[in-house]
């Protein structure tokens, strides 16, 4: 089956979680399709932006639990390793915008892959869940890692021991996510800044995440040093060519992420 719809929109590429009868909980051959188009949008250069979303009410409840527990199944083991720990090396990775458009429930795994995307947009009804500590697990794909950065060390300890409900527009004040939508305007908004991304010069966007991922472990001056390294990078681009012509010529710039 295919547990990931894969729709190509100009530059945009559009991979929607497909297991809506089982809330898009991930099982093994979910998580390898998924790990196989994001691949591709890597290496597809007419790809410049890719927008992650869900098929009907949830984005995603995480681990499809049945298949945890099954004793001829992968393990939890395999499943960290080979399923999540990919996807979320994959999304940061990738130098290339990954919007996550949050269309309902994001929990677990769920939420956690919702967070390593670079910009993250909710309908008005969506919660986010760090549903592990109830099941007695601990936050994998990058929970730990991200989600402190993003929110502060103290509030998110509260949210992953007790496990509470955030809707999409607390997540929003408290820095979580990008912005909240409309649910009806959801899809729409999304794509329209995902194709935002993708119209802009996306080499120098893809040397921003680049540095915003050494950002997480490098002192001040080696981020210093980084950023002077990837600079140079940017200003022999011809995005960056471009854009200053197109500024000094009172002109729209016409950028294609080279």
């Amino acid at each position: 089956m295919t547990f990931i719809k894969s729709e190509l929109d100009g530059s945009v590429l559009k991979l929607t979680l497909n297991r809506p009868d089982k809330f898009n909980s991930f099982n093994r051959e979910m998580a390898l399709q998924l790990q196989a188009e994001l691949d591709k949008a890597n290496n597809d250069k007419n790809i410049r932006a890719v927008l992650i979303t869900g098929e009907g009410k949830a984005f995603c409840a995480g681990q499809d639990l049945s298949e945890a527990m099954d004793t001829s199944g992968p393990g939890i083991e395999r499943i960290v390793r080979e399923h999540y720990n990919p996807i979320i090396e994959k999304i940061r990775n990738i130098e290339k915008p990954i919007v996550c458009a949050v269309n309902g429930v994001a929990a677990g795994a769920g939420a956690n892959i919702a967070l390593a995307c670079d910009v993250v947009i909710a309908g008005t009804s969506v919660a986010f869940i760090q549903a592990f500590s109830k099941i007695g697990l601990i936050p994998d794909s990058g929970g730990t890692f991200f989600l402190p950065r993003l929110i502060g060390f103290g509030k998110a300890s509260a949210l992953m021991m007790l496990g509470d409900k955030v809707m999409a527009t607390d997540a929003e004040k408290m820095g979580m996510i990008y912005k909240v939508a409309e649910d009806a305007n959801l899809q729409t908004d999304a794509l329209s800044i995902a194709k935002t991304l993708a119209d802009m010069p996306t080499i120098g966007i893809g040397l921003t995440k680049k540095l915003l991922n050494q950002s997480m472990t490098n002192n001040l001056s080696q981020q210093l040093i980084a950023e002077g390294n990837e600079q140079v990078k940017a200003a022999k681009s011809y995005d960056y060519n471009e854009g200053v012509n197109a500024f000094l010529e009172k002109r729209k710039p016409v950028f294609k992420g080279c």
